[in-house]
């Protein structure tokens, strides 16, 4: 076999086979195929699209290139929820414990933030004490106990996607649905769920910006899942604006303890209970959708998801107390409130531009070596429909220094205030099976 061939067949449009993309995979990894004939090959999936056979194949091809995580030692359906990203997304923090209480296994690998804002293990780690490195032993041990338990992730997962993607980033093929799709699905593959829920964002603060793009790659990541075996479904939902009204790692903790009691932010309840009420029906403790959903808010209202969410800090080292007392979370030095400069209603709020704010005060990284602030971020005390009037505070932010003209600045270019009431967009757009 050539990889000359193969960049040659993929160009004209043809179908690569199994053992070509497994030739490929496998000698890209290795360091025998050179980047130049990869990012060839690159541009032609780039510009010619791939099967759906292919697309399965390729993930597989990159699962199978590294470590994969063995979770049959873990009683039950192990069901995984990954999302796409965005600004304020604490879903996880939330999900996790919720669906732990009505007795579904989560085994959950995230990672750290890269940008806007912090990753789970960010998020985890403003806890005191908590752990996110565990033997694997230990990590089943307390999903068997507790259904729930959180780590970092492994070194060498997906080492092919790796290489793929450092590649893509600089030969401007990174937008390829069948290239972020296998990315995405070879690392939710490889970490040994039996059934994966998609969190896919759409809007201003998503890597897909357009709900059509949105859909494509939905519907992509969910036949590669059905493909490779793993029954997956996907939910596309809004990040036109902020999700819930915390950007920071500490101040996002505290929502989810607010969430988890009930008391959250509308928005963030309501998404978490969708993709929640998801992964229970896939992991067969319901019998639809709508049985699922009501066994969450069961737990929530009798406050067993939160004791979940206690059970599972103290077992990886944290301070359990902080459900209790938030305040022993890390807090800024300053607290200052951003005024609108006008009556009218909130018709916009551009979530990048705001988790862009929330990253110059020092909530997120800029390269992977950077330090985060753990305390620092934004509350927004106003959402897209809101009214509002001169003076009246539209986000408090939360910093370790006192000049913040910078962060103001971008606050008040996210916020756009119109005189006509406006209509949020929806939060859900379609659920893709």
């Amino acid at each position: 076999m050539r990889m000359v061939d193969i960049i040659e067949k993929k160009r004209d449009g043809l179908e690569l086979t199994k053992a070509e993309i497994e030739f490929v995979v496998d000698g890209y990894t290795k360091g025998d195929i050179p980047d130049y004939q990869m990012s060839a090959l690159a541009m032609a999936i780039y510009f010619q699209d791939m099967t759906t056979e292919e697309r399965v194949h390729l993930t597989m091809a990159m699962v199978e290139s590294g470590d994969q995580i063995d979770l049959s030692d873990i009683n039950g359906i192990k069901v995984d929820k990954h999302s796409t990203g965005g600004v304020g997304d604490t879903t996880t923090l939330i999900v996790a414990p919720l669906v732990a209480a009505v007795g579904v296994p989560v085994a959950k690998m995230s990672g750290r933030g890269l940008g806007h804002t912090g990753g789970t293990v960010d998020k985890l780690e403003s806890i005191k004490g908590f752990q996110v490195e565990l033997t694997s032993e230990t990590f089943n041990r307390l999903v068997n106990e507790n259904k729930i338990a959180v780590v970092g992730q492994s070194g060498n997962l997906t080492p092919a996607d790796k290489k793929l993607y450092g590649l893509r980033d600089v030969t401007a093929t990174v937008n390829s649905i069948p290239l972020i799709a296998s990315s995405i699905m070879s690392k939710k593959i490889a970490s040994g769920a039996d059934a994966i829920v998609l969190d896919v964002k759409t809007g201003a603060g998503a890597f897909m910006k357009d709900l059509e793009g949105a859909k494509q790659l939905a519907q992509a990541m969910v036949q590669i899942g059905n493909g490779a075996g793993r029954n997956t479904i996907a939910v596309i939902s809004d990040m036109s604006q902020p999700l819930g009204f915390a950007i920071g790692n500490a101040l996002e903790v505290k929502e989810a303890i607010d969430t988890l009691k009930g008391e959250g932010p509308a928005d963030l309840y309501e998404l978490c209970l969708t993709l929640g009420s998801q992964m229970v029906y896939l992991a067969k403790k319901a019998n639809s959708v709508e049985e699922a959903r009501e066994k969450l808010e069961e737990v929530i209202h009798s406050g067993k998801a939160l004791e979940i969410f206690k059970t599972f800090i103290a077992a990886q080292g944290g301070d359990s107390t902080v459900i209790d007392e938030p305040s022993r979370l890390p807090t800024a030095t300053y607290t200052v409130e951003v005024e609108a400069t006008d009556d009218g209603y909130i018709a916009d709020i551009i979530a990048d531009e705001i988790g862009v704010a929330a990253s110059i005060l020092g909530a997120g990284r800029a390269t992977k070596e950077s330090n985060i602030d753990l305390a620092v971020g934004l509350v927004l005390k106003k959402k897209v429909g809101d009214a509002v009037k001169k003076g009246e505070s539209l986000v408090t932010v939360h910093s370790n220094r006192k000049d913040i003209q910078d962060v103001i600045e971008k606050i008040h270019h996210a916020y756009q205030i119109t005189t006509n009431k406006v209509e949020p967009k929806p939060l859900v757009y379609d659920i893709i099976h």
